[in-house]
């Protein structure tokens, strides 16, 4: 090594961030390693790399001791009094041992141990900027595809999204650019891996998040989101402010927020709905587009019991039940469907405990032969 290889690290830590004697100190346990595997050597070394010139020597450390038993670790008294009468019992004696060729060996380790503590600082810078949008959207750029993950190009990185995180509707094809929700994000000995997901409800929370600036600036919050990824969803809005209607925030003017957001999820239904303190109606609300006639809590059991019209229970429960199912997942309790006819003939239904029926101007969808669409 040289005098223009110390400069190069300077220039480095001043670039990379990486301290110079952080690297000095790495190529110096590299060296002891590196001159014990080239000359055989199993006795004490220390290198040491000059600061200023780059020049490299390797010193044998060997402990002064009466009688030698192993003279690849220790040195007689009389031997070590011959290098500096001031030696002691005990004390550590340093020869230069530095090989002919050994400048050859040092500068070849040093370039190795520096890409090494580039490309690890790198990673790190990587990771660091990754890990802070664990849970956030993303926006990349197909690259493969092999049996197990979609490889995502991110710009300084590569994503990984397993196949099973992908929707059903979703057909990538090389260079393609696709948004997706961060799942995890974790160093490896290749670099942090970045796991993405398109089916997890963080990621309608915060499409709608881009969507909305009443979301963003706080004014309308999203307290719950349920998921069938690529099929349909239900959200739950709520705002503090009397003045704002949460669920036309969310829908925009002529329905344009939401369908920006249906285009992104390709086609995927999303039942906003009113979220309320009061389980009833918070329950009512969540069976939208469907109307409600009565709803009776179990607080016990988290569980409660729904009245709706006769001809409203096949669009209450839902294809394959998926309405019933989305909106217990959204508001956290056990939802029993029933229709008024069958609740009068087991004597349940009473003025009692009823609520209004659901308005189904409020919804987001409308009921057209039994499925839904948007208005």
């Amino acid at each position: 090594m040289n005098i223009d290889f110390m400069e190069a690290l300077t220039a480095v830590e001043k670039e990379k961030g990486i301290s110079k004697e952080v690297l000095i100190e790495a190529i110096e346990a590299a060296l002891i390693s590196g001159y014990k595997r080239n000359f055989n050597s199993a006795q004490n070394v220390r290198v040491d790399v000059n600061r200023d010139s780059g020049s490299v020597r390797v010193f044998a450390r060997k402990t002064v001791v009466e009688e030698v038993l192993d003279p690849r670790l220790e040195i007689s008294l009389e031997a070590a009094k011959g290098v500096n009468p001031q030696y002691q019992l005990d004390d550590i004696v340093e020869l230069e041992v530095t090989p002919k060729d050994f400048g050859r060996i040092a500068a070849q380790t040093a370039k190795q141990v520096v890409t090494q503590r580039i490309r690890e600082a790198e990673r790190g810078i990587i990771f660091s900027e990754f890990i802070d949008r664990e849970e956030d959207i993303i926006t990349g750029i197909v690259q493969r595809q092999d049996a197990r993950f979609i490889y995502i190009d991110l710009g300084k990185a590569e994503a990984l999204m397993p196949i099973s995180e992908k929707m059903d509707s979703d057909q990538f094809k090389h260079g393609q650019r696709v948004k997706a929700y961060i799942t995890k994000v974790e160093k490896t000995t290749k670099g942090p891996q970045i796991l993405l997901s398109r089916t997890h409800p963080g990621l309608l929370k915060r499409l709608f998040e881009l969507e909305v600036p009443e979301i963003y600036e706080g004014v309308v919050e999203i307290k719950s989101v349920a998921r069938e990824a690529g099929d349909r969803s239900k959200i739950a809005v709520y705002s503090a402010n009397p003045d704002v209607d949460p669920v036309g925030a969310c829908v925009g003017p002529k329905g344009a927020r939401v369908q920006t957001i249906v285009e992104e999820l390709k086609g995927e239904k999303i039942d906003i709905v009113h979220w309320s303190e009061d389980p009833k109606t918070y329950v009512a609300n969540s069976l939208s587009p469907s109307k409600v006639i009565r709803v009776d809590v179990n607080e016990e059991d988290k569980m409660t019991q729904v009245i709706v019209p006769d001809y409203q229970l096949s669009l209450a429960i839902g294809k394959k039940g998926q309405n019933a199912r989305l909106a217990a997942k959204l508001t956290g309790w056990k939802i029993d469907i029933k229709s008024e006819s069958d609740a009068k003939a087991l004597g349940l239904l009473s003025d009692e405990n009823e609520i209004e029926p659901v308005d189904p101007d409020d919804a987001v969808m409308d009921a057209v032969d039994g499925e839904e669409e948007y208005i």
